[in-house]
């Protein structure tokens, strides 16, 4: 399980007003999310957005998939 410490994304109101980026850049998190629902990969994602890591990436999707997992049976 990812702990909020390990978190791969943060919100700060002093960057991009507050909008959640991945930690240590200025990339929306959802912009990930995007990229994949318009059906480009990982690997494109990443090349276009080198200062995100591989590793931030798909621990982001994973909290994703665990927040969605987590409404579909909470609701």
């Amino acid at each position: 399980m990812i702990t909020l410490f390990q978190s791969p994304v943060n919100s700060d109101a002093e960057v991009m007003g507050g909008t959640l980026v991945f930690r240590n850049t200025r990339v929306p998190a959802q912009s990930l999310l995007e990229y994949l629902d318009d059906g480009f990969s990982l690997e494109e994602f990443l090349d276009n957005f080198p200062s995100v890591t591989r590793v931030d990436a798909v621990n982001f999707l994973k909290l994703a998939r665990q927040q969605v997992q987590h409404e579909n049976h909470s609701g």
